[in-house]
């Protein structure tokens, strides 16, 4: 073989293994939405999945899995992002509207109350987990309908007793998703509210935003940046931040590794995370 003939074969080999790693991180992307509306099978599949692996009920697997390397992360930026700010800051107060959904809420719930908010001020919320308390800081600057509806549900305990059912650990996505009480990636409050995105929006370690399925179709459904998350567009609404300290308690979450279900890489974490209880800052 000529070395001509080795080289070409080289960089074929490389272009190959760079456009499986684009198309692993689009995947990824793509299904960080929640899915609200699934057809039958689709749903009947998932629960399958979840009830095997135990994360919809009480009980835990036996034992331990056992993960390969490729379903932990190959690394983990610690690096803290920089909070996020709007280059043009809102009015003073902005007009919030919560519309019914038609799908059944997975648990019962009210939507807050339409109306106007206040666009300033922050939240203290603390999430109680199975891996230790969860610090988070929301920012009404930055989406002041959203930081409405999460404190809403803080106060119906809507987030008490749920799993954070979704992680992460590949290259440029690298998120623990919580927010859906049936622990499948499916449920939500039963009403949605508009994305509060701006095109400087980005997205690092320590910033909390919203997951959704589309356009305007926010619930309860929230994920955690704890590391890389270059592949992010903006169109995810940034609402506050997370401290340093519950970060490194996710990192030990994601360097466990994940029960593949999307992907080798994205999946259920081996290390559960429950949330027992969400308060907000007396």
């Amino acid at each position: 073989m000529s070395k001509k003939t080795h080289e070409q074969q080289l960089a074929a080999r490389k272009a190959r293994r760079q456009a499986e790693r684009e198309a692993e991180r689009r995947r990824q992307r793509r299904n960080l939405g929640i899915t609200v509306s699934a057809i039958a099978v689709v749903v009947a599949v998932l629960v399958g999945v979840f009830v095997v692996f135990g994360v919809g009920g009480d009980d835990e697997p036996a034992a331990t899995p056992s993960v390969a390397p490729e379903n932990k992360p190959a690394s983990i930026p610690t690096a803290m992002a920089a909070a996020p700010k709007r280059e043009t800051p809102l009015p003073a107060e902005v007009s919030c509207t919560y519309k019914k959904t038609g799908e059944a809420a997975a648990k019962k719930v009210d939507p807050p109350a339409d109306g106007k908010t206040k666009a300033s001020g922050t939240s203290k919320v603390s999430l109680n987990t199975s891996i230790g308390d969860l610090q988070l800081t929301l920012d009404s600057a930055l989406a002041p309908c959203t930081v409405k509806n999460f404190l809403s549900l803080v106060g119906q305990k809507y987030f008490d007793n749920t799993k954070c059912h979704r992680l992460t650990v590949g290259e440029g996505l690298q998120v623990l998703q919580c927010g859906d009480p049936t622990g499948t990636g499916s449920g939500g409050p039963g009403y949605s509210f508009a994305d509060e995105v701006y095109p400087t929006l980005k997205y690092g370690r320590g910033i909390l935003a919203m997951a959704n399925s589309g356009a305007n179709t926010n619930g309860s459904q929230f994920f955690i940046v704890y590391g890389d998350a270059s592949g992010l567009t903006p169109q995810y609404t940034a609402f506050g931040t997370i401290d340093e300290a519950s970060l490194k308690l996710i990192d030990k979450v994601a360097q466990a590794g994940v029960i593949p279900q999307n992907g080798p890489q994205d999946g259920t974490p081996v290390t559960p995370v429950d949330i027992k209880s969400a308060t907000t800052a007396a």
